[in-house]
C-alpha cells in the first residue's frame, strides 16, 4: 500500500526510517527526473501519480521489470531510478548492477543515474545486496509519499539514504573485501572526520554545520574520500569505514 501522506513529517532517523539530509534539489527550478521500476502495475501507476505531484520531481517513465528498467534508463537518462527489488526477468539487484556497470564500461559522459531501492521490508536481505551493487539507498513502500519524494531529492543531490542497521548487516554478512582500502588511501584527518560523519547518515549541509565549514569545503572532502577509497558512492564509502574499523556499530558522531 502506498501512503499519500500529504503534510507528513520529515523522514525519521535510524530507528524508524532512512537518514539523510534535507538539502536536495528544490522545487520548480531544480526538478529531478525519475524513472519508476515496479512489476506491479497498480503500485507503479500510484507511485507515478503521487510522486509527479511532489515539488521538484518529474516522472519521465516507468518500467515493469529489471530488463526494461535498464533499457528505459539508457533511453531516458533519468537522474534517479526508483527500483523495486522483486521483479521478473531481472531483479532490482541485477538491474542496478547492470545499469551502473554498463554506463562505466561504455564510458558514457553523462553521469549514471542514482538508484533508490524501494521495498516492503527493512530487513529484506535483498536490500543489503542492492546497496553492495551500487544503490545509493533504499526506502520502504509504507513510507508516506512526501518522504519517498524527499529520499529521491536527497539522492539526486549526491547524498545517501542509509539505514545503519542494514549497513552493519552488509558488513557482517557480505564483506566487500575493501578493509585495506582505508589505510592505503591515506585520508587526511579532516577527511576521516567527514567519513565518520557520513557514516552517521548526515548530509553535506549537516556535516558543514557540524564542522563549521562551508558546504563547498564538505563537497570537496567527500569527493576526495570517494576518490581515495575507490568507492562507488557514499554508501560504499561508509561500508569501507565500517570494515576498516574507523567506524564501529553504534557510532553516532
Amino acid at each position: 500500500m502506498i501512503d499519500s501522506g500529504a503534510g507528513a513529517a520529515a523522514a525519521p532517523g535510524p530507528t524508524g526510517g532512512p537518514t539523510g539530509g534535507s538539502a536536495a534539489p528544490g522545487s520548480a527550478d531544480a526538478s529531478v527526473t525519475l524513472l519508476i521500476a515496479d512489476d506491479d502495475a497498480v503500485t507503479r501507476s500510484g507511485l507515478r501519480l503521487l510522486l509527479a505531484a511532489q515539488p521538484g520531481i518529474t516522472v519521465v517513465g516507468e518500467a515493469a521489470d529489471g530488463v526494461e528498467a535498464v533499457e528505459r534508463a539508457r533511453l531516458l537518462r533519468p537522474d534517479v531510478v526508483l527500483m523495486d527489488v522483486r521483479m521478473p526477468r531481472r531483479n532490482g539487484i541485477e538491474a542496478t548492477r547492470h545499469l551502473l556497470a554498463e554506463r562505466a564500461e561504455q564510458a558514457v559522459q553523462a553521469a549514471p543515474p542514482k538508484v533508490v531501492v524501494i521495498t516492503t521490508f527493512e530487513n529484506d536481505d535483498y536490500v543489503t545486496a542492492a546497496l553492495s551493487a551500487g544503490a545509493s539507498g533504499f526506502v520502504l513502500k509504507r513510507l508516506p509519499v512526501p518522504q519517498i519524494a524527499e529520499a529521491v531529492r536527497v539522492v539526486a543531490a549526491g547524498d545517501a539514504i542509509l539505514f545503519p542497521s542494514a549497513l552493519r548487516r552488509m558488513v557482517a554478512a557480505r564483506p566487500l573485501g575493501s578493509a585495506d582500502a582505508l589505510p592505503a588511501a591515506a585520508l587526511t584527518g579532516r577527511e576521516e572526520e567527514v567519513l565518520r560523519l557520513m557514516a552517521t547518515g548526515l548530509s553535506n549541509p549537516e556535516i558543514a554545520e557540524s564542522l563549521t565549514v562551508s558546504l563547498e569545503t564538505v563537497k570537496t572532502h567527500v569527493g576526495n574520500v570517494l576518490t581515495k577509497l575507490g568507492a562507488q558512492n557514499r554508501t560504499h564509502a561508509v561500508v569501507i569505514a565500517y570494515e576498516s574499523g574507523l567506524v564501529v556499530p553504534g557510532f553516532t558522531g
